[in-house]
């Protein structure tokens, strides 16, 4: 067996209703102290769908003084993270905690590594370049899709709108909390996309070029793909479904875990100039893209793809060859794009022809992510990528 590496936060809590308690979390971390200050990291949306006032109300009642941001925008910006940190650092807080979404998560883990290290945010990206320390970190997802709150990664966007990662372990959280009471409800169109992502964080995981795929991620993308197909449509249609909810948050910090040591790849490549130039949701970018990316794939992940098909759709025929199991798998996951309601293709969210030449080439710039992938990307077979994607 070859080596690797597989690093995880170390403590997951699931505990529907877990919001209100999360003072006691905080209270339990080392180098608290009571009557601490905590940065809390949200956005506007949470805080105006009343998500966070459990959490908020529990920290004041357990004494802890809270500096609130809830400023974190999609596809956050490197100066989002800047501005929150400065904010903190006047604050003298001793904590953070990211509530809500990929991006509010991401911004914390940023800002609780540069408020313990005297390294500069330019200097962070890339994978392992972070150094220093962080401050305690409890993260809690809002949404069932980027699984964030287990992955050592953070993308920002950078003054050009090029996407930048920063791959580190320093940024996994002391704690994640599943909490499935915060996703009840979240409309039909954003659980469907967050749904999808973490599906496609499952398969690019299981199939990664990395040399770091291992079996710990393959078996925990079987697992989340089981929930995680098993789960989305009631999810979608029966938003009120708690044991659905909770499957699906669970599902995707699965495949968090999976993706956040097997890494993602040309799905994510391609989805990331789709979100920075058209603002496009990141879930439903990498949704959009999916099918297009693996047809192009199949002409050497097929066997990988045929061992995921039965654990997607159960009902699937697997006494044949891996390529007519893969274009099946294919041709119904993109029909579960459609069933879900999401957007049939680029177009649909304002992306013509006359774009491709540009998203074409940003993608190339996700070097980090294109050497994870089954085959070789240029920027040629991007380009037909989007074309088969419209």
């Amino acid at each position: 067996m070859s080596d690797f590496i597989f690093n995880t936060t170390p403590s997951v809590r699931q505990m529907a209703g877990g919001a209100a308690q999360i003072g006691d979390l905080i209270a339990g971390l080392p180098k608290v102290a009571p009557s601490a200050t905590v940065l809390f990291v949200t956005d506007p949306g949470i805080m105006g769908l009343g998500l966070a006032e459990k959490a908020l109300q529990d920290l004041s009642e357990k004494g802890f003084e809270v500096t609130l941001f809830d400023q974190v925008e999609p596809d956050p910006k490197a100066t989002t993270v800047l501005e929150a940190a400065e904010i903190a650092r006047n604050a003298k807080v001793s904590a953070v905690i990211g509530f809500g979404g990929g991006s509010s998560m991401d911004v914390a883990k940023v800002v609780a590594l540069c408020l313990g290290s005297d390294q500069p945010l330019d200097d962070m990206y890339g994978v392992g370049m972070a150094r220093g320390n962080r401050l305690p970190l409890v993260l809690v997802p809002t949404t069932a899709g980027t699984g964030s709150e287990v992955t050592p990664i953070s993308i920002l966007t950078t003054g050009t709108a090029e996407k930048k990662g920063i791959s580190s372990a320093l940024i996994l959280p002391d704690i994640a909390l599943l909490d499935c009471d915060l996703t009840l409800g979240l409309p039909p169109a954003v659980t469907a996309a967050t749904g999808v992502d973490a599906m496609v964080h499952a398969i690019e995981a299981y199939t990664s070029k990395s040399a770091n795929n291992n079996p710990i991620s393959r078996i925990l993308a079987v697992q989340a793909l089981k929930l995680l197909s098993q789960n989305i449509r009631e999810a979608v249609f029966n938003g009120s479904n708690r044991e659905a909810r909770a499957n699906m948050l669970l599902g995707s910090m699965l495949a968090g875990q999976a993706f956040a040591n097997s890494p993602v790849a040309a799905v994510h490549a391609l989805a990331y100039p789709v979100g920075s130039l058209f603002k496009v949701p990141h879930g439903l970018s990498n949704a959009l893209v999916l099918p297009a990316v693996m047809r192009f794939n199949a002409l050497v992940a097929a066997p990988a793809y045929a061992e995921l098909a039965p654990h997607i759709f159960p009902d699937i025929a697997t006494d044949r060859d891996s390529q007519a199991i893969t274009a099946e798998l294919i041709d119904r996951l993109a029909g579960l794009n459609t069933e879900l309601g999401l957007e049939p293709g680029l177009r649909g969210v304002g992306i013509e022809q006359g774009d491709i030449a540009k998203l074409s080439s940003d993608a190339m710039n996700q070097t980090r992510l294109l050497v994870n992938n089954p085959r070789d990307v240029t920027e040629a077979d991007a380009a037909c990528i989007y074309e088969a994607s419209l």
